[in-house]
């Protein structure tokens, strides 16, 4: 059964790179709303990706109509957060969905995620690979260690009262994403994180779906050692400031 009533859903999409995946993760999205007649809008974000991701993005928007689909980019690279901000000026809709543009993260879970909000009238719900039927597929063991060990230290440190605090994939109501983007500073992996923390803190409400992750299917990943560093530091911020 279709979910019902949730008004408008804003995609936002934050690329650098994603040329080859970009046709598939909107095909796929496209196909999952109008499967499940929910009102929907795509936004790119693009930050001044070398690869073409652009002239793809403007090709979407002549295919599925510049209703649907709204490339916004920017000049360059300038981080998530930032991403995310930009993105919400021009969002019309009433919920808010955030994910990645690399396939990791697949749309088949965006109605599961709608049922569960309207289940619970959640202000969030969170895509989680770490309950229930939710996993990783694809990556090596150390990665997964990593992955692992960053939400380990997170609940210990945190308390957080969610099971996957890094994932990018989620729903929101568009004024609570709006609060809490104004109450978030960090940059990079830690951003996720603190969006939840910050939920918390704030009585904010979470539900969580259990979701399949996919290591990306083309391009590079885009974790590396500084990204761990600034994780670290980042959660040690957090754990001292929260």
């Amino acid at each position: 059964m279709a979910p019902r009533g949730p008004g408008r859903v804003s995609v936002l999409l934050p690329t650098y790179n994603e040329r080859d995946n970009l046709p598939l993760v909107v095909w796929l999205l496209v196909r999952t709303f109008s499967d499940s007649g929910i009102d929907f809008e795509i936004i790119i974000i693009d930050d001044g990706s070398p690869d073409g991701t652009q002239e793809v993005a403007q090709q979407l928007e002549k295919i599925y109509g510049s209703d649907k689909i709204l490339l916004r980019p920017r000049a360059r690279k300038l981080g998530l957060g930032t991403a995310y901000i930009h993105g919400m000026k021009y969002a019309t809709g009433n919920f808010i969905v955030i994910m990645d543009a690399d396939l990791s993260h697949h749309p088949k879970f965006i109605p599961e995620f709608i049922r569960k909000q309207q289940e619970g009238n959640f202000d969030i719900v969170s895509g989680t690979r770490y309950k229930g039927n939710g996993g990783v597929y694809g990556w090596d063991l150390k990665r997964k260690l990593i992955s692992r060990g960053a939400n380990f230290l997170t609940q210990v440190l945190l308390r957080p009262g969610a099971s996957d605090l890094t994932g990018s994939f989620r729903l929101y109501r568009k004024e609570v994403l709006q609060k809490l983007m104004e109450k978030c500073v960090s940059k990079g992996y830690v951003f996720q994180m603190e969006m939840i923390v910050r939920a918390r803190q704030l009585g904010f409400t979470i539900g969580e779906v259990p979701i399949s992750f996919v290591d990306r299917v083309y391009g590079e990943s885009k974790l590396g050692g500084n990204e761990i560093v600034s994780f670290l530091k980042g959660l040690l911020t957090l754990f001292a400031t929260t």
